[in-house]
C-alpha cells in the first residue's frame, strides 16, 4: 500500500494533473475575488449621502421651525435604547468626550452613543459571568481564592475599558489612513484652487479623486462639503473637520481656511506651504521608524540569530574533535 502511494506521488502524470488543478483553482479564485469583495467605497458614499441629507433636513427645520424632522441615519436598536433610558446610563457611564471619540472613530449615527453606553454596561457583566464560570465553577486555574477573586476584578475592569479601547484602536487606524493621504489631498486641492475653483467645489472634487487612496478621508471631505453647503457659518464646517480627525496637519489647514474666509488672505499660498509641511512630516516619521529599526532588531538577533549561527559554525568543529 505504501509503495503504491509512493509510486502515485512520483508519477509525472499525476503531479501534472494535480498542479494543473491547483493552477486552475487559483486562477478562478483570482478572477472571482474582486466580485466577492464588498464595495466599501459605495457603502461609505452612501453614509455620506445620508449625512448630507440629515444636514439639509436639520437646516430646513431651523429655518422653517418645522415640528418634526425625518431621520435618515441608522437609529439605535429598541432594546439598547430602552436599557440606556431605563438605567439612565448616560449619567452613570457617559463621559464628556464620548461623543467626540465616537466621531473620531467614524461613528456618526444617533445610535452610536446609545450602543456605546449599552456595551459599556453589558461587557463588564459578560466578563464577570465568564470569569466566575471559568475560575470558580470549572476551576481551570488552580490558585487560591484571593488570587482568583483578583482575576475576576481584573476581568471586570477590562470589560469596562474594552469599548474605549475599541474606539481608541479605530481612531488610530482612521488617523493613520488620513495622515498618509492628507498631503496628496492638499496637492489636489491646491491644483483645483489655483485653476479657479472655489474652496467648496475643490474639496468636493478632491473627495471624489482621493477615494481610491483613502475612503476615510474621502468621506470626511464629503461631509465637510455638505456642511459648507448647508451650515450658515462656514467656519463651523472647518472646525468640525478638525474635531472629527483630531490631527494637527488638518487643524493647521482648517485654521488657514478660516483665516482666509475672515480676512481674505490667499488660499493657494497657504495650501502650498501646508502641503509641503505635511509631506515633510510624513517623510520624517518614515525616517524615524527606519532609524528605530536597528535597536528593535538587537534583541531578536541575540535570541534567535546568534544561537543558530553558533550552532552552524561550532557543530562541525565539535564533530571533528569528538572523532
Amino acid at each position: 500500500m505504501l509503495d503504491l502511494i509512493t509510486q502515485k506521488l512520483i508519477d509525472p502524470r499525476f503531479l501534472g494533473m494535480t498542479l494543473s488543478g491547483i493552477a486552475a483553482a487559483a486562477t478562478v479564485f483570482t478572477l472571482l475575488q474582486p466580485l466577492l469583495e464588498p464595495d466599501r467605497l459605495k457603502q461609505r458614499m452612501k453614509l455620506v449621502g445620508e449625512e448630507r441629507e440629515q444636514l439639509r433636513l436639520r437646516e430646513r427645520e431651523r429655518l422653517s421651525n418645522a415640528a418634526a424632522k425625518a431621520n435618515l441615519r441608522v437609529a439605535p436598536k429598541a432594546y439598547m435604547k430602552n436599557v440606556v433610558e431605563q438605567f439612565n446610563l448616560s449619567r452613570w457611564l457617559g463621559t464628556e468626550t464620548a461623543r467626540q471619540q465616537l466621531l473620531m472613530a467614524g461613528y456618526r449615527s444617533p445610535g452610536a452613543e446609545t450602543s456605546f453606553l449599552f456595551f459599556r454596561m453589558v461587557t463588564p457583566i459578560a466578563m464577570l459571568v465568564a470569569a466566575i464560570l471559568y475560575l470558580f465553577v470549572l476551576k481551570v486555574i488552580d490558585q487560591p481564592v484571593a488570587i482568583r477573586a483578583m482575576m475576576v476584578i481584573a476581568a471586570v475592569l477590562l470589560g469596562m475599558k474594552a469599548p474605549e479601547l475599541y474606539l481608541l484602536n479605530a481612531t488610530k487606524k482612521r488617523q493613520t489612513e488620513i495622515r498618509q493621504a492628507w498631503p496628496d489631498a492638499l496637492d489636489l486641492t491646491l491644483i483645483c484652487v489655483e485653476s479657479g475653483m472655489s474652496v467648496e467645489h475643490a474639496f468636493r472634487r478632491v473627495s471624489t479623486e482621493i477615494a481610491s487612496q483613502s475612503i476615510v478621508l474621502a468621506e470626511e471631505l464629503a461631509v465637510m462639503t455638505a456642511e459648507l453647503s448647508f451650515l450658515p457659518d462656514r467656519r463651523v464646517a472647518f472646525e468640525n473637520l478638525a474635531n472629527r480627525t483630531g490631527l494637527d496637519p488638518v487643524k493647521a489647514v482648517t485654521t488657514a481656511l478660516i483665516q482666509a474666509e475672515r480676512y481674505g488672505t490667499p488660499v493657494g499660498q497657504a495650501l502650498r506651504v501646508l502641503s509641503q509641511e505635511s509631506r515633510d512630516t510624513r517623510m520624517n516619521e518614515a525616517e524615524k521608524k527606519a532609524a528605530a529599526l536597528p535597536p528593535k532588531l538587537t534583541v531578536p538577533m541575540i535570541l534567535f540569530f546568534l544561537p543558530v549561527l553558533f550552532v552552524v559554525i561550532l557543530t562541525p568543529a565539535a564533530i571533528q574533535i569528538y572523532r
